[in-house]
């Protein structure tokens, strides 16, 4: 027996996984819904139609292909998948079993499987294509989270200006936006971080930032994708889910811990110096400073 669309990844999963064998029609129809993700696909579907220029029919083929039963159980999927994405811990700790015996270990082995699945969710072009961008030094880059997300920019940040300059962790607070957004120019790169119950503002952030200057946006979101997706031109996309109370960013500090340690060794010349400069200038605890002077 087959698995159902629903067990093997999201819809915007499954229609990159089907790209290849996508007709000319079925990609300006999947372009069409991957551009507003997942609103486009949940129009009438005449409505769809007349947007993408595709027949009634043509999308009827076009989810059964996708491996739905009609287009009605297409749409029923990307509804749920906009309820997963807006799950609080009250939502997960109701769905889910406590890990009553040998906790940490339990705890522990699926942190390590989310690791392993997020490794997988990641093409090795698009952690070299990001990579790159980091390493640019002809582009200043910005950061910026979500409210407990902007922990995973902040650790990437920090390290990052240690390494190269033209650095910038962007302020949570939204009335100095304009500020930053001022200095962006279009070569620039600005990495978002944004996991489930997504916030409003980033998006609209990422709108502005867009529309200034048209500078790259990095994505680092979920499987249900932030709504920022449709700004972004490079996504990653990590699993949270640890089947817990609490959704985990194991694998989101491990993606920039690898993505530092990339932009470090491959600007390492002008990085080592960096550092080296910056460690000389850091204050010394007052007995080191004095070790030093002797």
């Amino acid at each position: 027996m087959s698995d159902s669309p629903a067990s093997v990844g999201t819809v915007r999963e499954q229609i990159r996984r089907a790209s290849e064998s996508l007709t000319a029609t079925e990609r300006r129809l999947s372009a069409l819904i991957l551009s507003n993700y997942p609103f486009a696909g949940l129009e009438p579907i005449q409505t769809i139609a007349t947007s993408s220029n595709v027949s009634a029919p043509s999308i009827s083929r076009f989810v059964s292909k996708l491996g739905y039963q009609g287009f009605q159980d297409f749409q029923q999927q990307l509804i749920k998948e906009l309820r997963e994405g807006h799950k609080s811990p009250l939502d997960l700790h109701t769905a889910t079993s406590p890990l009553a015996e040998d906790f940490f270990d339990k705890f522990t082995a699926k942190s390590a499987e989310l690791l392993k699945e997020s490794a997988k969710s990641i093409t090795v072009a698009q952690f070299e294509r990001v990579g790159s961008l980091l390493s640019d030094p002809k582009s200043e880059i910005f950061l910026l989270g979500g409210r407990m997300s902007d922990l995973v920019a902040q650790f990437l940040s920090r390290h990052l200006k240690q390494i190269r300059p033209g650095v910038n962790q962007v302020s949570s607070e939204p009335d100095w936006w304009p500020e930053y957004i001022l200095r962006m120019r279009q070569r620039d790169i600005l990495v978002l971080v944004d996991f489930r119950r997504y916030q409003r503002s980033l998006e609209e952030f990422a709108e502005r930032a867009s529309k200034h200057c048209g500078l790259k946006i990095v994505l680092i979101t979920d499987s249900w994708m932030s709504p920022i997706s449709k700004y972004a031109s490079d996504i990653l996309a990590l699993n949270i889910d640890s089947g817990t109370v609490f959704d985990s960013y194991i694998a989101a500090f491990s993606l920039v811990e690898a993505l530092m340690t990339r932009v470090a060794e491959a600007t390492w010349p002008q990085a080592s110096q960096r550092i080296k400069r910056w460690d000389s200038l850091r204050t010394l605890p007052d007995d080191q400073a004095k070790s030093l002077k002797s």
